[in-house]
């Protein structure tokens, strides 16, 4: 069977970093700024460390600068949330929340392996996988 989309591949999957970076980025911005809504839990030393990885990461993603090595970050801070979080409240990520940390853990270790793509900074500077 042929890929129907496959002559869009680059695109759909630099639609999906940028997405991904912006959603992330997001998380980040109400952790540190409590925009657009206030966090859900009180601000300790590593909910703030959190705000900055993804405030941070998710805007190097989008943009498409060093997505690779801020992808693989993202990627280990969305596992150890899960971890930490997550799963001491239940054995399934339906039951414990988890979900969009698995999702984001596994979306990030896809980027960190596929760079930056086009639409990227990294693409403009002639970088291939970075």
């Amino acid at each position: 069977m042929t890929r129907w989309l496959g002559k869009y591949s680059p695109y759909l999957y630099a639609v999906l970093r940028i997405v991904a970076g912006l959603l992330f980025a997001m998380h980040g911005a109400q952790k540190l700024f409590s925009w657009p809504v206030p966090p859900p839990m009180a601000m300790t030393p590593l909910f703030q460390a959190a705000g900055i990885i993804e405030l941070v990461g998710g805007l190097l993603i989008a943009l498409g600068f060093l997505a690779s090595y801020a992808a693989f970050i993202a990627s280990g801070e969305m596992a150890y949330a899960y971890f930490t979080a997550h799963a001491p409240r239940g054995t399934w990520p339906i039951q414990n929340g988890g979900e969009l940390a698995v999702l984001f853990c596994f979306l990030f270790l896809y980027i960190a392996s596929h760079g930056s793509g086009v639409w990227s900074i990294d693409a403009l500077m002639g970088r291939k996988h970075t």
